[in-house]
């Protein structure tokens, strides 16, 4: 009876510290999934073509269901698409207007991309950065891989490093770092999670991106972004990027900086290095005569365009082809950078 009597004793101590470990390894776990977490930044590998090229598009600003022409862009998309068997696509951010997603089930994700995209030249993979709007919805949706069984191109991360043989593309969530959506966000609504501590979150950021960038053993280096760093369209330059994001890129000679944010379509080059500065913003609404040229005086513009279109880039070791096409499919502009000269002709 004794006996009995201890091992039940001996048994219930033993539920009681199973259920304490337990409860101990849920909080953890429970903390750990509250607690933003700042990791490294995530690589991709992307296969260049046989002959050592690489050929993609340049799309932002376009999520509108099909208005406001962005059914007309991806349709010239798709033609260029298939001209230069293009290998994937890249969005700038503005994925999803006006206030991104609501969840994984929102129809918007097919309404304004699967349905809209549908030539077979585009059917390649889109990597693509978070807009000012997207951070209006719920990020964590535009995020969550499950988007990836609706339409299986849909590659979005905050920050991310995309290497080829030829050109690593470091992709930079810049939403965080303007400051007035803290301070004065009007009266829109930003999802903030996985980001605050903001100070902590940019800090890890620029860390990991100045590790990434040096560590970078490629021929080219290119940078992506939402907003710009050089801009001569209705938003301008970001103070906050001339001031944490460009530095890093400088030190670390990176050749190519494209962004979204202005709708319009931009070439601009650097005063004092070799860097491109290349705005495609222009995916579905643009913004007629808001454009700025007068204020050219710390920018060298080479071209400006008020209306809708999209980027191409070619590349291989020694150069890169960059055009720019309006919404009818017409080349407007083109510049190619010698890699061998390290100078643009």
């Amino acid at each position: 009876m004794v006996v009995a009597m201890v091992a039940a004793s001996m048994a219930s101590g033993l539920r009681t510290k199973a259920m304490a470990l337990l409860c101990c390894y849920l909080t953890v776990a429970l903390c750990a999934f509250l607690v933003p977490s700042f990791a490294k930044l995530t690589t991709i590998e992307h296969p260049i073509k046989p002959n050592r090229s690489l050929s993609f598009l340049v799309v932002g600003d376009w999520g509108r269901k099909g208005f406001y022409n962005q059914s007309e862009v991806a349709f010239q998309m798709g033609r260029i698409g298939e001209k230069l068997k293009i290998d994937f696509v890249i969005s700038t951010g503005d994925n999803f207007y006006d206030n991104g997603l609501t969840s994984v089930y929102d129809p918007a994700f097919r309404d304004s991309f699967t349905n809209i995209y549908t030539a077979k030249s585009l059917q390649k993979p889109w990597y693509s950065v978070l807009g000012n709007h997207d951070y209006r919805g719920n990020v964590e949706a535009q995020l969550n891989p499950i988007l990836r069984s609706v339409d299986k191109r849909w590659i979005c991360m905050r920050s991310f490093v995309l290497k080829t043989e030829l050109v690593d593309i470091f992709f930079v969530d810049t939403t965080p770092f303007v400051d007035k959506y803290f301070t004065d966000p009007e009266d829109h609504t930003y999802d903030w999670k996985g980001v605050e501590p903001r100070k902590n979150y940019l800090s890890s950021l620029i860390k990991d991106l100045k590790a990434e960038m040096r560590n970078s053993t490629a021929l080219w280096k290119f940078a992506v972004g939402h907003h710009a760093i050089k801009s001569l369209g209705h938003h301008g330059d970001t103070a906050q990027l001339i001031k944490f994001l460009l530095p890093v890129l400088k030190d670390n000679n990176v050749d190519v900086y494209m962004n979204g944010h202005d709708h319009c379509l931009e070439h601009i080059t650097s005063m004092n290095g070799a860097m491109q500065y290349l705005t495609s913003g222009g995916g579905s609404k643009a913004w007629r005569g808001d454009l700025k040229p007068d204020d050219d005086v710390n920018h060298s513009a080479k071209f400006l365009y008020d209306g809708q279109g999209f980027m191409s880039v070619e590349m291989n070791e020694n150069e890169a082809m960059i055009l720019f096409y309006d919404v009818e499919g017409l080349i407007l502009h083109q510049w190619k950078i010698s890699k061998q000269l390290r100078s643009a002709v």
